[in-house]
């Protein structure tokens, strides 16, 4: 297993989130093609907890699904720019994107609250030519909080 830890830049160099929706803070390990870990740590200045909900915070699950949308794609990052190099020379301008295309099997089992840290895994469970399947799971203090699977696809885009 090659295990490797990201700090926050190297993150901003695979993904194209940035605040206030970028919610992965550092990647912890990764096997590449296989598997991810990565970590958010939730604080009570993140923005939407002015909202959602001003008595009682707790993180949105659609933000809890795309933090483990991000951990994918940078797990997945890799293999769509090796994908995009094997393509050969003509297609070398052509910027391949990851996008989240279905979520599927998502349960919540217990809420995500200011100063929890969240431990996201995304497991490969298939890649195609221009797609990819994952199962996420996210726990805070060992406990399981959210799960479910995760499915991607390539979008090719023009050089800019």
């Amino acid at each position: 297993m090659e295990e490797k830890i990201m700090e926050i830049y190297d993150i901003k160099n695979r993904i194209p989130h940035r605040f206030p929706m970028l919610l992965v803070d550092r990647i912890i390990e990764i096997e590449r093609g296989k598997r991810a870990v990565g970590v958010k740590c939730v604080t009570i200045n993140e923005g939407f907890f002015e909202g959602h909900f001003p008595e009682e915070p707790i993180m949105p699950g659609v933000l809890i699904i795309e933090s483990m949308s991000q951990v994918a794609g940078i797990l997945l990052s890799e293999e769509n720019e090796r994908g995009r190099k094997n393509e050969g020379k003509e297609n070398e301008n052509e910027e391949r994107r990851m996008y989240l295309g279905m979520v599927d099997h998502i349960k919540f089992r217990k809420p995500v609250i200011p100063g929890d840290r969240m431990l996201i895994e995304v497991n490969v469970i298939k890649t195609f030519v221009n797609m990819a399947k994952v199962k996420g799971e996210v726990k805070v203090d060992n406990e399981i909080v959210a799960e479910g699977e995760l499915d991607f696809v390539v979008v090719k885009r023009k050089g800019r």
